[in-house]
């Protein structure tokens, strides 16, 4: 995806939370406290400074009650028995410059998961891990690639088959080993 088109998709998603929040007539601040984010950062991501972390978008869904998916497209999900999502055609839900998630299921209506293929980039390796919490559970497994994952302090090395189960209201993060990208798939819950 291009820096253009993500550009517009971020700029979507903005004004999509910013009309549910007029709707429900709260403030982005009295939103960031209700939901547990810092009110500076939410302001972040509703002025476009920074991408909604996937997590928060999650929270905000459930909080004005509307599924993912429409939220970060735009369109109803309308599957109920099954969804089949192809190789190569799940839709982009964010791109932070290192990291790419691709939701799995995006057209299910009422998931009790959100399921995503993630991508986390050759140059998350040099940097340290950016860390983050959100309501749930999450669990993560490496397809390819190793990772190190940090979970409430704890930092543990993965190597493809490896998985990990934890409570993602810790502080949570992870980043690619040896200079080469690694690919996960994460259940959030």
């Amino acid at each position: 995806m291009s820096e253009t088109s993500r550009s517009a998709a971020a700029l979507e998603i903005i004004e999509r939370v910013k009309v549910l929040r007029e709707i429900e007539e709260i403030s982005g601040e009295t939103l960031a406290r209700e939901l547990g984010f810092d009110p500076a950062e939410y302001n972040q991501w509703e002025t476009g400074e920074k991408d909604f972390p996937v997590g928060a978008l999650i929270i905000i869904a459930a909080k004005f009650k509307v599924d993912l998916a429409e939220l970060i497209t735009g369109k109803t999900s309308k599957l109920k028995t099954y969804c089949l999502t192809r190789a190569g055609e799940a839709p982009v839900v964010s791109r932070r410059p290192m990291y790419g998630y691709w939701n799995l299921a995006y057209n299910f209506h009422g998931k009790k998961a959100e399921p995503f293929l993630v991508e986390a980039d050759a140059a998350t390796g040099g940097k340290p891990v950016s860390l983050n919490t959100h309501p749930g559970q999450e669990f993560d497994y490496v397809l390819d690639g190793r990772l190190l994952v940090s979970v409430g302090g704890h930092e543990v090395e993965m190597n493809p088959g490896d998985c990990i189960y934890y409570d993602s209201n810790e502080q949570h993060g992870m980043k690619a080993l040896d200079g080469k990208p690694a690919h996960f798939l994460a259940v959030v819950l």
